[in-house]
């Protein structure tokens, strides 16, 4: 009776578009937000100036007597994931924090040499103040790790982890850490018939899992880092010899590529086939992305960068922060600043943890 009662309460407050969240939002609330066709956000600050450039865009491009209008079926928007909508920060990203997980401290799991002191490696550069070193990429160890698992059991693993808490802020978990104004920016785009795109540099079934829920994507939608695919009696045989038999199945195999850079705009060409006409990121590996969107369109088009300054809510780093904003002013990406312009990230009691 406690949970109807709870669950009727929810639905009341939704139906009023909006609710209040002290601790971090559930996954259910994140599913459930809702933003109208006319955008009424309401964890971005009244007076940004990003909320207005974007909604008077897309009024806009929406609109039939407009010389911008845009059909639907190309109204392509692509987001990058950690850092854009996906806290990216405490300490470090979520793939390798699971990928840490996996290599050190899953005591039913015992991984290479190799994939050890590389992820022990990693621990120290994020833990030790002062600290650094040169990994190189670590996507082909943090597929290592995962090699010969099901997928369903890939699935279970991953969502078993999105429930452990961030370690460097209060009040959350990992499948909680989305950054709710960006959640609210893909609703809004959803409402007016914007196709949702996932361009990650994160493996492409952690952002299936971890995103496709709560933002009501198909997992078509849905791109990043990708590995080898094989049949479970596959063995070293090639697949154009191999035949799929009725005994198989399918499991992780080796890394493939890394979803960055001119990577992403390979990919969005291959499985889009079409030119975006709204990009979201947050750092380097994204400008191949933002870029290609906005020139050489025949849409009105437009990339967004998401700048975390944000030192009391968030681990901003002032310096980058700044570097960031270059960054977009040379590029032409319009900065959404954290700080200035969110009202809050994850929810009010979400804090840095001392």
């Amino acid at each position: 009776m406690k949970k109807k009662f709870l669950s009727a309460i929810l639905a009341g407050m939704l139906a009023l578009g909006s609710f209040s969240i002290s601790d971090a939002a559930t996954r259910d609330e994140i599913a459930a937000i809702n933003v109208s066709k006319s955008g009424n956000f309401q964890y971005w600050e009244k007076d940004s100036a990003v909320t207005k450039q974007l909604k008077d865009y897309v009024k806009d491009v929406t609109n039939k007597k407009s010389k911008n209008f845009i059909p639907v079926e190309d109204r392509i928007a692509v987001f990058d994931m950690d850092g854009t909508f996906l806290c990216e920060t405490a300490p470090n990203y979520f793939d390798h924090m699971l990928f840490l997980h996996r290599a050190v401290y899953d005591p039913t799991y015992n991984a290479s040499a190799d994939d050890r002191n590389l992820a022990l490696e990693f621990e120290k550069s994020i833990r030790q103040k002062g600290y650094e070193v040169q990994l190189g990429s670590t996507a082909p160890h943090q597929a290592s790790v995962f090699e010969g698992m099901t997928f369903k059991e890939f699935e279970t693993y991953v969502k078993n982890f999105m429930r452990t808490p961030v370690e460097g802020l209060t009040n959350l978990k990992w499948g909680e850490a989305l950054y709710l104004p960006m959640v609210e920016v893909i609703k809004y785009l959803q409402s007016n018939d914007f196709k949702v795109y996932v361009v990650s540099g994160t493996d492409r079934e952690i952002t299936k899992i971890m995103a496709c829920d709560v933002l009501n994507l198909p997992r078509n939608q849905v791109i990043g880092t990708d590995i080898k695919i094989y049949a479970k009696n596959q063995g070293d045989v090639d697949g154009l010899k191999y035949k799929y038999t009725k005994d198989d199945y399918l499991i992780r195999g080796e890394f493939v590529i890394k979803d960055l850079q001119m990577n992403k705009v390979s990919a969005i060409y291959r499985e889009i086939g079409k030119q975006p006409v709204l990009a979201f990121g947050n750092s380097s590996g994204d400008l191949s992305m933002l870029n290609y969107t906005i020139n050489s369109n025949k849409y009105k088009s437009a990339a967004f960068f998401v700048i975390c300054d944000d030192t009391d809510r968030e681990f901003g780093k002032p310096a980058r922060a700044e570097s960031d904003r270059e960054l977009a002013k040379t590029n032409g990406w319009t900065p959404i600043s954290m700080r200035h312009d969110w009202t809050t990230i994850y929810g009010d009691n979400v804090k840095i943890r001392k």
